[in-house]
């Protein structure tokens, strides 16, 4: 071995090593189990273990700064491998013993400040293990290098000088091939093993000659790689001069070997081809280093399932028009895809009530009944992350694509039908379940990941428990949703609401009374939208609170103008109906908006109705409804909309704070021609009653026909709205009264 290729003064770095800090004794401790361990497998070092030990303690230094660092980088831990092969800490098991010092030490003696989730932590730890074994694999490998360029430049010098020479080299090929730990064997250009030195003995656990005398071309392994035999060809016919790569070998107990091996043609004298020279460095613990760490990070680490990096590799490879390069046959034999996304249901419930400890067993025994569903070729089960689950099927084509991957969701919904047993109770499983079948190369991962989570709320949304096909028109309007949802924000920032008025009017006499402020969205892309394509999405973005307060705002100034330029004129002061939504009704400052609103406006409460659907106050506790108490005690009329389509019960209005009832469309259709529908004109003859003994006004909805305005006048009805009198518009046509049959053509 070239001692003078490490380039360190052991001596003076024991001495110049600066020391731990006062108190870091967890760091010098680490250092000491460290040394401890590794020092053994240290044969060519010149240190005592004290002084390798105190060559720790700053590399320890390094692996504790980086666990902690925010954000964390693993990069450092590659600095700490490289400084290990420079204090000629080079035998594999001595990387060995590095990560398994690191693993089960590093976060005990130099935990992260502040702490970490231990996820995170071993998460943290298993990325620096890996950059310890990346920087370790390439400064032995440069050592290496030089190793087997020293071996290689003795050969060639012992072939290459002249004859009188030849004894001394030969002597110094000798010792150089004897004595390095690289692996060296010599073949002739038909693949006949002339000779090999005892290290590529040891790597093959052969201490005999058994080597010696064989062909190269029966070392071969299943997992030899395509183009080797294709470099060896070329390198025996003289076509190249040399070539490297990473080839497996069986050892003579039928273990696998895997070796970096490089492999130069030795000419003669005329240039013609002679011998082969190959060396090679047993690279198996490090292979099976590289195969821990990537089934770690492709692995989910509660269930053993793929996790979401591994799928959406796999996902990206199905869905490649070719099959992706690197596909295997289960990806390029057809040429449909399906994909199935599976959410359990009511999950959060289990976290809650009986702890995550036992929300992960569940986890683990979901994932082992949903492993068990796909098992063909072609089929992959994964986790995304919490108690979400992917299954992925390639290798389908014809007709039946649809059916086999239906009948994958089919099965998984059976494998859960059966309660899972833990910790003596019975827990219920259910899922909702979306499915995505297609062609491959027309869509991204992303978006079939999209199509397959609207689908899954879509199964979610029907019950439960169920699986529902992707259609792409649904997942048209939900997107197209969603993207509403992201503009309603800037929306209200930059004016795109309106308001447009339509008039309440007086039954007895047909004149108008007040107008029902209803807000319009003027979208910079889809054009005017009405409330019912947007309130509820501000509704469910909370969104609508601040909404609701301008539309407050907007219609107590509009009432506040007509007051003042002559409502006499048009026979009365004029009213301003509202609608509140549940979130207004909950917003704890409502009272409060309300009355500043009018105080801002100048307006009389009394000039303004706020309307609330009657689901909003089914089952509400007094509680809820004192906010409305307090709102009408100050004057402001309290209108229950869409009467009818709740309790219709008029039994539980004595306890609420309404004055009016608006009664909803359904109970009036039947009026719109004569003769009118009598069990229609019974019920509303019956609510307008009751109303009025109770001293509520009724105001009818949706009005469309003259017809319909005449039997509602007949049964006592006070107020109306609807298109026969006018369409919503805007403030200065509320008194442009229309009076014709909706299928009349708008004025």
């Amino acid at each position: 071995m070239n001692q003078t290729a490490i380039p360190v003064s052991y001596a003076a770095m024991a001495a110049t090593t600066p020391g731990t800090a006062p108190g870091d004794d967890r760091l010098r401790r680490f250092a000491a189990i460290w040394s401890r361990a590794v020092h053994p497998a240290m044969p060519a070092t010149t240190m005592t273990r004290a002084e390798f030990e105190r060559y720790l303690i700053p590399l320890a230094r390094t692996l504790r700064d980086a666990l902690r660092a925010r954000p964390f980088d693993p990069k450092p831990g590659a600095r700490v491998g490289e400084a290990l092969v420079r204090a000629q800490c080079t035998d594999p098991e001595a990387l060995a013993q590095t990560l398994g010092v690191i693993e089960s030490y590093l976060v005990l003696y130099c935990p992260p400040e502040p702490a970490l989730p231990a996820e995170e932590s071993r998460a943290r730890c298993a990325r620096l293990q890996h950059a310890v074994a990346s920087g370790f694999a390439r400064a032995l490998r440069a050592y290496t290098l030089a190793e087997q360029e020293a071996v290689a430049g003795a050969a060639l010098a012992a072939h290459a000088e002249c004859e009188e020479a030849l004894h001394h080299s030969e002597q110094r090929f000798r010792a150089v091939f004897g004595s390095t730990s690289v692996g060296v064997g010599i073949a002739d250009v038909e693949g006949r093993i002339l000779r090999v030195n005892d290290a590529l003995k040891r790597m093959f656990g052969d201490p005999g000659s058994m080597l010696a005398g064989r062909n190269v071309g029966e070392l071969v392994h299943p997992d030899d790689s395509a183009d080797f035999w294709v470099l060896y060809r070329e390198l025996v016919r003289g076509e190249r001069d040399r070539y490297r790569v990473e080839k497996p070998y069986y050892r003579s107990d039928g273990s696998v070997l895997w070796t970096d091996m490089s492999v130069s043609l030795l000419r003669d004298a005329s240039g013609e081809p002679r011998y082969q020279l190959a060396m090679m460095e047993d690279i198996t613990e490090r292979r099976r280093l590289h195969e821990r760490l990537r089934y770690e990070a492709t692995h989910d680490a509660l269930t053993g399932l793929p996790n979401r990096a591994l799928f959406f590799e796999r996902l990206d490879r199905a869905l490649a028009p070719d099959g992706g390069e690197e596909g295997g046959p289960e990806e390029s034999a057809g040429g449909r895809f399906g994909l199935v996304y599976l959410d359990l249901d009511g999950f959060k419930s289990v976290n809650d009530s009986l702890g995550h400890t036992v929300g992960d067993q569940l986890l683990v025994a979901v994932a082992d009944r949903l492993r068990g569903c796909a098992t063909a070729p072609g089929e992959l089960v994964a986790r995304l992350g919490g108690d979400e689950f992917v299954a992925l099927v390639t290798g389908i084509t014809g007709p039946s694509a649809q059916a086999h991957v239906t009948a994958l969701a089919r099965r998984m919904l059976a494998a859960l039908a059966e309660p899972v047993r833990l910790d003596g109770r019975d827990l219920s499983v259910r899922a909702s379940i979306g499915v995505v079948e297609g062609a491959r190369g027309e869509l991204g991962a992303a978006e079939v990941l999209r199509s397959a989570d609207i689908t899954m709320y879509r199964a979610k949304a029907a019950g439960g428990n169920r699986y529902e096909l992707a259609d792409a028109d649904t997942d048209a309007r939900v997107i197209a949703r969603h993207s509403l949802t992201n503009c309603l924000p800037t929306a209200l920032d930059n004016g795109e609401f309106f308001i447009e008025y339509q008039p309440l009017v007086r039954l007895s006499d047909g004149t108008v009374r007040g107008a029902e402020a209803l807000v319009r969205w003027l979208h910079p892309a889809h054009g005017v939208l009405g409330p019912d394509q947007f309130i509820p999405l501000a509704e469910s973005t909370g969104l609508i609170v601040p909404l609701g307060r301008w539309v407050l705002e907007e219609a107590a100034r509009q009432a506040r103008s007509w007051r003042c330029e002559g409502a006499a004129a048009h026979d009365g002061p004029m009213r301003v109906n509202v609608n509140l939504s549940p979130s207004q009704l909950r917003h704890p400052s409502l009272v409060a908006d309300i009355v500043a609103v009018l105080d801002n406006a100048g307006l009389d409460p009394s000039a303004l109705c706020l309307e609330v659907t009657e689901n909003a106050l089914i089952g509400a506790d007094e509680a809820e409804l004192r906010p409305l108490r307090q709102l009408a005690d100050l004057g402001v009329d309290i209108a229950l909309d869409d009467f009818g389509t709740g309790y219709s019960n008029l039994s539980y209005l004595r306890r609420m704070p309404v004055s009016t009832l608006k009664l909803d469309r359904s109970f009036t259709r039947g009026m719109q021609c004569a003769p009118a529908d009598p069990v229609d004109v019974k019920i509303v003859e019956g609510i307008v009653s009751l109303a009025h003994t109770l001293d509520l006004s009724v105001t009818v909805e949706g009005v469309e026909t003259g017809a319909q305005a005449d039997h509602l006048r007949l049964l006592g009805c006070d107020t109306a709205q609807g298109w026969y009198y006018a369409r919503p518009g805007p403030p200065e046509r509320l008194h442009a009264l229309s009076l014709a049959d909706a299928a009349s053509p708008a004025p």
